[in-house]
């Protein structure tokens, strides 16, 4: 054993006498400065709230975790003529914290739509050079919807007025008596407003209009005062609501009833409790059907049926009455146009309903592939999470619209007047379906603050989207996971980047920071950093702890650790706290080759350190080549019996250890540069002459010592032709020019077409 030290510790001492360096491109990038410490692997102390006993250190809900409860009475009236929707419910809230409170907040969304509403004053216009007529018209000449909730009254439950004020989208109701722990409040509020054509409008709900045949298709929300959230980290959520970042709301149980024309079908959030009433004696029996069918969608309202409505325009009424337990919020979508159809998934033992419903303008892409997609959908989040709680998912289709609710969402996508599909629409459509339909996991399950923190849904929604598709089809065009599409942003002018812990209505590039670039970097520690076992174990974790209660972004990150013994502050602090970006290259490159003769610069060096100072040996010494065709077997080949002190340690071992040994005759010491502020592994391809390849995969600790530079040594029999950092682009490297040794031209997609 003596010998084999004595060995490796000569090699250590080698010096080479000559450097092949790789051209390395100087970024000109300005990076932000102060994002975080300078010690990129320091514990975030400073940046995460402090544990505490309602959140502990682990990511866990902590012995005095609380949260709030808002349970739901609600009557609400579609007047399809007048577009208005009126209503009248009644609050039963509780407090569960330990806080005494002196009054309630109540969320007015729709007072974002009211024509004195400061949403559209914060955003910066410009002049247009040109617009179409009807642009102008409504952009300068005619007056604003009149949209926004009319309050006709607040009143306590022996019917008292409540006294109460209208701070734009937030309404403060105080209370005569102070509201104390386990004790709990109801009130009643009376209500209208006007419902927006959102495709005119704008909005993330509204009515969508037919002009060939003059119907309205509904998608409704955000349509009855909603309580906010108040616990442990902001007392009362009570942000505006400008328009960009979404909701927060406690969980509750509602009972809802929705009268509309006698000719509407329709969903919502929740178990519809009198389908008889409401279905034909012949949908009644097609949707049993549905109960049991599993691999096909039943259609439950015939594109038939949909298009005879549709010219009735009824003047009489129907009663839908809907009940659902443990939700956050409620929504629903009505039309006479629609097609119903649905299908039985086995969730956990149970079944789960798939349903969708569509008008025939969106035939046959939908009757294809909505309910379907649906059904996959609760399958694959199912499988990273847990299993899906709720009787059914719904899929509306409105165009140009994306949003969730529990158990519903809206989303786009639809032929041409001709029925034409192009790839791009389907898999667009298909995408939105899986996006949507995840949202009832996040934030409708696991739910987080969508007011201050959109990443914490859309981004972790957006991460499972990206599995789902995959899974449904490994070629679908996923849009956002994959590394490499997340470099044009993150390769952008660092003065509209912002971390993505930043709030919601702060974001330049709002799809880049919220959705793409969270999922991307979950991606990434799922593929290259964690691992599949670690990272799902751990993922599944959080969603299990969270279900059904209010995370933060220190509880994701925590959780993520605790469950995975992987140190993760260093990409939190990277990733999501800062706009650092990637790029690690190759910026020098030297060769050797084995002698037994010691060089004068090798004497020197040994004497310097004070050990070996006698010339005599034997020593094996490493000897850079000074040509740049590196072929060590025109010097002194190295094998093994060539060195009396290698051969007389190789007797000693026995058959087996010798078949171990390896005869490595090439020996390429790789400095790598990081000149992105960004730490991730470095990981490396090496391609021989003959073709043949072996990969490296170094863990980010590499840079812990705050290196800009890290060397390795590769020892191989074959003579290196290629090496490669990131070779199938899996850390979003933006700067790819430096990752190739010897240096080599990056051909450009333009080239690419050019040369086909």
């Amino acid at each position: 054993m003596k010998k084999s030290a004595s060995i490796f510790s000569i090699l250590a001492l080698a010096i080479p006498l000559m450097t092949i360096a790789q051209e390395t491109k100087n970024t000109d990038k300005k990076r932000e400065p102060g994002h975080y410490d300078t010690n990129k692997f320091s514990q975030m102390y400073t940046q995460m709230a402090t544990p505490n006993m309602f959140r502990t250190a682990s990511g866990a809900p902590g012995p005095a975790y609380y949260q709030q409860q808002a349970d739901y009475k609600i009557k609400v009236e579609l007047d399809d003529k007048n577009t208005r929707l009126s209503g009248e419910e009644t609050i039963t809230y509780y407090n569960n914290s330990p806080d005494p409170l002196d009054y309630l907040w109540v969320q007015l969304d729709q007072n974002e739509k009211k024509s004195d509403s400061k949403s559209p004053l914060i955003e910066n216009q410009r002049m247009d050079g040109a617009m179409t007529p009807d642009g102008f018209t409504k952009k300068f000449m005619e007056q604003p919807f009149q949209g926004g909730f009319n309050i006709e009254y607040v009143k306590d439950a022996k019917g008292n007025p409540m006294k109460h004020t209208v701070n734009q989208t937030m309404m403060r109701i105080d209370l005569d008596k102070t509201l104390k722990k386990g004790e709990k409040i109801s009130f009643s509020i009376k209500w209208w407003y006007n419902i927006n054509n959102y495709r005119v409008d704008g909005g993330r709900s509204g009515y969508e209009h037919f002009s060939k045949d003059g119907n309205n298709l509904y998608v409704i929300a955000q349509f009855y005062p909603r309580m906010a959230v108040y616990n442990d980290v902001e007392g009362w959520q009570n942000m505006q609501f400008w328009g960009e970042g979404e909701f927060a709301l406690p969980f509750g149980n509602f009972e809802v009833s929705i009268t509309v024309p006698a000719d509407h079908i329709m969903e919502a959030t929740g178990e519809l409790m009198n389908r008889k009433e409401v279905f034909t004696a012949d949908q009644l029996k097609r949707y049993q059907q549905a109960e049991k069918a599993y691999d096909n969608p039943v259609i439950v309202v015939t594109q038939a049926e949909a298009e005879q409505r549709s010219k009735t325009f009824s003047d009489q009424k129907k009663t839908w009455k809907f009940k659902a337990t443990n939700v956050r919020d409620f929504a629903f979508s009505t039309s006479r146009k629609f097609i119903y159809d649905a299908m039985a998934v086995k969730i956990g033992g149970k079944n789960v309903m798939a349903v969708s419903l569509y008008p025939p303008e969106a035939n046959p892409l939908w009757e294809q592939y909505s309910t379907r997609v649906v059904a996959h959908t609760l399958k694959s989040y199912s499988s990273y999470t847990f299993d899906y709680p709720y009787p059914k998912a719904v899929s509306i289709s409105a165009e140009d619209q994306g949003m969730e609710y529990p158990m519903i969402c809206w989303n786009y996508g639809r032929p041409d007047e001709k029925g034409y599909v192009s790839d791009r629409l389907k898999y667009g459509m298909m995408g939105v379906i899986i996006h949507e339909v995840g949202h009832n996991f996040f934030p409708m399950i696991v739910n987080s603050d969508e007011r201050q923190w959109t990443w914490m849904d859309e981004g972790l929604n957006t991460f499972l989207e990206y599995l789902t598709e995959q899974s449904w089809d490994k070629n679908f065009p996923s849009s956002r996971g994959p590394a490499a599409k997340i470099v044009p942003y993150m390769s952008g002018d660092q003065r509209f980047l912002e971390p993505i812990m930043s709030n919601s209505e702060t974001i330049h590039q709002f799809g880049a920071n919220a959705y793409a670039k969270p999922a991307t970097g979950l991606n990434i520690l799922r593929e290259i950093i964690m691992g599949h076992d670690l990272f799902d174990h751990a993922f599944r974790t959080y969603a299990n702890r969270w279900k059904f209660k209010h995370p933060t972004p220190e509880d994701f990150f925590r959780t993520m650790e605790d469950a995975s013994a992987v140190d993760l502050d260093w990409f939190w602090r990277g990733w999501f706290y800062s706009t650092d970006y990637v790029d690690i290259g190759i910026k020098n490159v030297k060769q050797f080759y084995v002698s037994e003769e010691p060089t004068k610069e090798m004497k020197d060096f040994a004497a310097k350190r004070g050990r070996f100072l006698q010339d005599n040996g034997p020593f094996v010494y490493m000897v850079s080549d000074s040509s740049e065709d590196f072929k060590p077997e025109m010097k002194k080949p190295f094998v093994i019996q060539d060195v009396k002190l290698l051969s007389d340690y190789v007797e000693t071992l026995s058959p087996e250890e010798k078949k171990g040994l390896k005869a490595p005759k090439y020996f390429y010491e790789v400095e790598f540069e990081k000149p992105g502020g960004m730490m991730m592994p470095v990981i490396v391809d090496l391609e021989f002459e003959d073709g043949t390849t072996e990969n490296y995969h170094f863990p980010v600790q590499i840079w812990r010592k705050g290196n800009e530079v890290v060397k390795r040594v590769f020892a191989t029999e074959k003579p290196v032709k290629k090496i490669q950092v990131d070779p199938k682009l899996q850390t979003a490297d933006i700067d790819v020019t430096n990752n190739v040794w010897p240096k080599e031209a990056v051909k450009s997609k333009f080239d690419q077409f050019e040369k086909k």
